[in-house]
């Protein structure tokens, strides 16, 4: 290695600008001969520095008597604004007064419920036969966050699948109602319907069976078909 070689690469380990490579009348180095010992700090202008130094409370604000009265006044002002009118002050509280009124005979636009895209109540559906479609494939279960489903497999009788549910049952107080299951069935079997109202007087009446989902199919095929 000659002598003009290495003293550049001894420069750049000892931490030193190297030597730009080029006129002196061109000012400025070009690309092929900057070095990142060459590029320029980010300069950050005056009027772009924000100072986040917390200020120093006053006297009133550590006692918290203006947030106190602030927020007294604000509880007052909604109370006298909706005495009289039953919570149907849109300007601050509007409220329903269920059952008698309900989501779904409010605008989406003012906080009602959009019922085509509404995930409550499942149901199995039923096929052109008025066989159930579900074929049993656990694809269902198996996708629930919730582990709320559980279905017992049998052999099917009919000669065009294989398995039909034997037992079908989902819980619905540990159902999120996220629609993971209706996702995840290949055979568009399991659905959620708009209905919300769901009562009952023991935990066991909210386990719903296959007879109970097949129910809910009858009862809501007709507002949401398949």
């Amino acid at each position: 290695m000659s002598d003009a070689s290495a003293a550049p690469n001894e420069a750049g380990r000892r931490g030193l600008e190297p030597e730009p490579v080029g006129s002196e009348e061109e000012g400025s180095l070009s690309c092929a001969t900057r070095t990142p010992y060459h590029l320029d700090p980010m300069a950050i202008r005056d009027e772009d520095v924000i100072d986040v130094t917390p200020t120093r409370l006053t006297r009133g604000e550590s006692l918290m008597l203006p947030s106190i009265f602030k927020g007294l006044g604000t509880t007052l002002r909604h109370c006298f604004e909706n005495i009289g009118r039953g919570g149907s002050n849109k300007k601050n509280i509007w409220v329903l007064q269920y059952p008698e009124q309900k989501r779904d005979d409010r605008p989406v636009e003012e906080g009602g419920q959009y019922r085509p895209y509404f995930r409550g109540v499942h149901r199995l559906n039923k096929d052109e036969d008025g066989r159930v479609r579900c074929v049993a494939c656990f694809m269902c279960a198996t996708a629930c966050p919730a582990n709320c489903i559980h279905i017992v497999a049998d052999e099917s009788p009919w000669a065009d699948r294989e398995k039909y549910p034997k037992q079908f049952d989902i819980d619905e107080l540990r159902c999120i109602y996220c629609g993971m299951c209706e996702e995840a069935c290949p055979v568009d079997a399991i659905e959620l319907t708009p209905h919300y109202e769901v009562t009952g007087l023991s935990r066991q009446e909210l386990i719903f069976d296959k007879t109970k989902l097949l129910q809910v199919y009858d009862e809501t095929i007709g507002e949401k078909p398949m």
